[in-house]
């Protein structure tokens, strides 16, 4: 579908932003069968934003749509519009944080360092719990950039599609933990701890106060 074509029956830009809350949800949220109301730093019309309960990297976070679609083609014009709106916006934030200081403090960019943005669209692609959304990782230079040699892979995609990765078997009773997938050879490590809800509510609180520094900004 054409979103140029279509760019008139959803929500300006401007607006969109305005419409955009960095305040802790009023009901709560839900990611999969999951509450994540604590979690969330960011949260618009049809999306939210929520850190990670097994991070693969530092400032490894989630956007998912506000309705629990299974999958990407499930979302309306307007909701995927939302979804990726609130990807640059979380992408502008986590720069401002975690990229090198440029001549200009606090203006960091993207452009500063690197992101890797993916979606593991249904269970054979790895995903494992069934809510639509979109990693966002950032990958900060001299620190957890890949190597920029020619022809190498990324040892990321492998994680992400390991046990390293397995954002639902964290949630899920270990009975019923789904298992992960989508790369090969599979590297398991089940032993990876997921964080404390002490600590990811910390860290939510961060990009909060962050988000709230940029109100008004694109």
């Amino acid at each position: 579908m054409n979103l140029l074509r279509t760019a008139r029956y959803t929500t300006p830009l401007p607006l969109l932003l305005r419409k955009m809350s960095s305040a802790v949800p009023k009901t709560p949220i839900k990611f999969g069968p999951f509450e994540v109301t604590q979690q969330v730093f960011l949260q618009t019309p049809h999306s939210f934003a929520v850190v990670n309960l097994k991070p693969l990297l530092p400032g490894h976070v989630l956007v998912c749509p506000l309705s629990p679609h299974r999958r990407l083609t499930d979302l309306t014009t307007p909701e995927l519009t939302d979804l990726f709106t609130t990807v640059q916006r979380v992408q502008r934030m986590l720069a401002r944080h975690y990229f090198p200081q440029t001549s200009h403090p606090g203006a960091n960019t993207p452009e500063d360092g690197s992101f890797n943005l993916a979606v593991q669209d249904g269970a054979e692609a790895g995903q494992t719990v069934p809510h639509v959304h979109v990693h966002v990782i950032p990958r900060i230079r001299n620190a957890t950039a890949k190597e920029t040699s020619p022809g190498g892979g990324d040892e990321l995609y492998v994680r992400m599609a390991s046990e390293e990765g397995n954002i639902g078997g964290a949630l899920w009773d270990w009975e019923r933990r789904p298992k992960p997938g989508g790369a090969f050879p599979p590297i398991e490590e089940s032993e990876r701890k997921a964080r404390r809800m002490e600590e990811m509510v910390e860290e939510a609180r961060l990009y909060r106060n962050l988000l709230e520094g940029m109100d008004g900004e694109r």
